[in-house]
């Protein structure tokens, strides 16, 4: 407090606001420095057909990576065999290591960091296609395999937590700079935060303080074995967008929790829910068609019945559809947060650095326009060209990988090649 003189005159002091920051200026988050503040937002990549990483799917990254994001986000890297989504999924093991390690020597070579999106896919894992059983919250028929899920353990929460902290130390070794701990989604650690999934009568169930455990815990182990050698931050619903899903309300008190934990350098805020509700977090065009025509003859033959149908809801496409959801969490939390959702402009990367979020995560925009951030930067675009239609996403799971069919049909090549 100023000491103030008698008879001082009193004059009122305008203090200017500080300004907003460049979204492409330099960024610390946590121990790792950024080149920008943009981040290439995990997207399922499709190539790795046995999985192993392969030389396209270092081509996908080094494409977003040229073009000037500051930290590619590799997606989506299992911590257990029944935790993949299906059998071509990375399992982080030793016998992935020296794959992962020339992943991120290859991103670090051209200047950026790179993220590995660690998880446990739970009730989202198609326990046929893995060759064992899916595990869940709570027991429930899975729609992807046919199959029921089974309710985990004490002893499988034990040992999934466990193969987190192995995960999370080999990708350290294998040079990773970010480790994202997916808790949205409907994915394991989501499961357990909603009450529609999580039907549990013991510590593991109930209140949200127990619903909350298994990611508090999974966090905290994580942190313990890494210190501060690389960030941590987690993927964090905003609103799962389905009834018993996790709300807004809810998100923001675990978004609470994890921050007074200390374990993590920032939330990245997310939404929907691939188990019950995808469309909630893509918003735009929605394929059906080409989704089904994807998806294996059981789960296609379930498309067609009312409640398949009603799987993939519509939502209109508007420009950074999660804003006013994440302004909540912006206004009562104090840890770094990373904007998602709909990011497809310049002027919405600039409101979010205004907004005071702290990094811009971007993913269809990218897939279509590689290059988006550096003709940005050079003044020589102001938004991308993505539709928004979607069809990329049935792609994911196409001979290929992950691809933006318009941009191929642009540049006339089939959509299928």
């Amino acid at each position: 407090m100023p000491v103030i003189l008698p008879g001082t005159r009193l004059e009122r002091v305008t203090v200017p606001a500080v300004a907003a920051p460049d979204v492409f200026s330099p960024a610390t988050l946590g121990p790792v420095r950024l080149r920008n503040r943009t981040v290439k937002a995990a997207t399922f990549e499709g190539r790795t057909p046995h999985g192993q990483v392969t030389d396209e799917l270092i081509d996908y990254h080094l494409a977003p990576v040229r073009g000037g994001v500051g930290l590619t986000t590799v997606a989506y890297l299992a911590v257990a065999p029944e935790g993949r989504t299906h059998r071509e999924v990375i399992v982080v093991g030793e016998d992935t290591l020296a794959g992962l390690t020339r992943l991120a020597d290859a991103v670090h070579a051209e200047g950026a960091a790179i993220a590995g999106q660690v998880g446990h896919a739970g009730p989202v894992a198609n326990g046929r296609s893995n060759g064992v059983r899916a595990i869940a919250a709570s027991g429930m028929p899975s729609p992807l395999s046919m199959q029921m899920i089974r309710s985990a353990t004490e002893a499988d929460l034990t040992r999934v937590t466990k193969a987190y902290v192995a995960a999370a130390r080999l990708l350290v070794r294998a040079g990773f700079d970010v480790l994202e701990l997916h808790m949205a989604h409907s994915y394991l650690i989501s499961s357990f935060l909603a009450p529609g999934l999580n039907r549990r009568k013991d510590r593991w169930g109930g209140s949200l303080e127990n619903r909350a455990r298994l990611a508090r815990q999974v966090a905290r182990a994580v942190r313990e074995e890494v210190g501060g050698e690389v960030a941590v931050t987690a993927k964090l619903s905003c609103s799962d967008g389905f009834k018993g899903g996790v709300t807004t309300e809810a998100g923001l008190e675990v978004a609470r929790l994890l921050e007074a934990d200390g374990n993590l350098d920032a939330i990245q805020l997310s939404g929907g829910s691939s188990l019950m509700n995808p469309m909630y977090l893509f918003r735009g065009g929605t394929p059906v068609a080409e989704f089904a025509a994807a998806m294996p003859l059981p789960v296609r033959l379930g498309m067609r019945t009312p409640v398949g149908r009603s799987f993939m809801k519509s939502y209109d496409f508007t420009e950074g559809y999660f804003r006013d959801k994440a302004l909540q969490f912006r206004e009562a939390l104090s840890l770094p947060l990373m904007f998602l959702g709909g990011v497809n402009r310049l002027e919405t990367m600039q409101q979010a650095m205004a907004d005071g979020f702290d990094f811009v995560a971007m993913g269809r925009a990218l897939l279509r326009e590689p290059d988006l951030l550096d003709r940005m930067q050079e003044g020589r675009a102001r938004e991308g060209v993505c539709i928004h239609c979607n069809r990329c996403m049935p792609t994911i799971y196409a001979d290929g990988g992950t691809r933006c069919p318009v941009a191929l049909e642009v540049a006339g090549t089939p959509a299928s090649a």
